[in-house]
């Protein structure tokens, strides 16, 4: 791991992908998080290369960002807009900028990059310090997939394409779990292995209510459709009162 974490400059390199520019894909992100900004002030926690903060910033929201790594944030700089996005480097769960937020948000599964509970609950703490009254916390993230783990099991593979394993190992007790990645790239293959914790949508509402959040919304994906006992995934809505 370096100073960037696990996202460093060879990771950031291919961190983006095709879909993220596709309508279909991004277009209904992009109209949810708008909503919830309408005096055009949003903090995106953990910004990345910026493949949702540039399109929400093209459609009028003032985008800020926190991100811890360097690489992911030189990346995001030099794209067209970039350079107009402020982003501080720090942690997401203490890292504190000036201003007060219409909208905090935090998406592809990136609370899970918190590995201790006590982070996730800082996360949510200083999310709701940077909300004005009525502000919004939006949270994407997947549901633990522990129903596809035989007794005793650990492991979940959820892509094996031509050019890209991987594989999700859970450690039931501790709520961590790794996610690791071969790929063939460049003529040879390459491991990575990141670390997570999984959490459960009751475990964020109480991280929620702790932080001076009430859940108003809990929907499966950025269409809308109802989140069910076989959602694999949810974007949920907290408001600051």
């Amino acid at each position: 791991m370096t100073d960037d974490g696990y996202f460093g400059e060879e990771v950031a390199a291919h961190y983006d992908h095709p879909s993220d520019s596709d309508p279909s894909v991004i277009g209904p992100m992009i109209d949810f998080l708008a909503g919830y900004a309408p005096a055009g002030q949003a903090l995106e926690f953990a910004i990345g290369t910026g493949r949702v903060a540039l399109p929400l910033a093209a459609r009028g929201v003032q985008v800020s960002g926190i991100e811890l790594s360097r690489a992911m944030a030189s990346r995001l700089r030099a794209k067209s807009g970039g350079e107009d996005i402020p982003v501080t480097i720090g942690d997401m769960a203490t890292t504190r900028v000036a201003g007060d937020f219409d909208l905090v948000f935090l998406v592809y599964n990136t609370i899970n990059n918190l590995v201790t509970q006590d982070a996730q609950v800082a996360c949510f703490a200083n999310a709701a310090a940077h909300l004005r009254t009525g502000g919004a916390f939006v949270v994407e993230v997947g549901v633990p997939q522990l129903q596809r783990l035989p007794m005793g099991e650990r492991l979940v593979p959820f892509d094996l394409s031509d050019r890209h394993w991987g594989v999700d190992e859970y450690d039931v007790v501790t709520q961590e779990f790794w996610s690791h990645h071969l790929h063939i790239r460049d003529g040879g293959l390459r491991r990575n292995s990141v670390p997570f914790r999984y959490v459960w949508p009751s475990e964020l509402d109480l991280m929620a209510r702790l932080a001076g959040l009430r859940l108003t919304k809990r929907v499966a994906d950025w269409t809308g459709a109802p989140f069910t006992l076989t959602s694999p995934s949810h974007v949920s809505v907290w408001v600051k009162d």
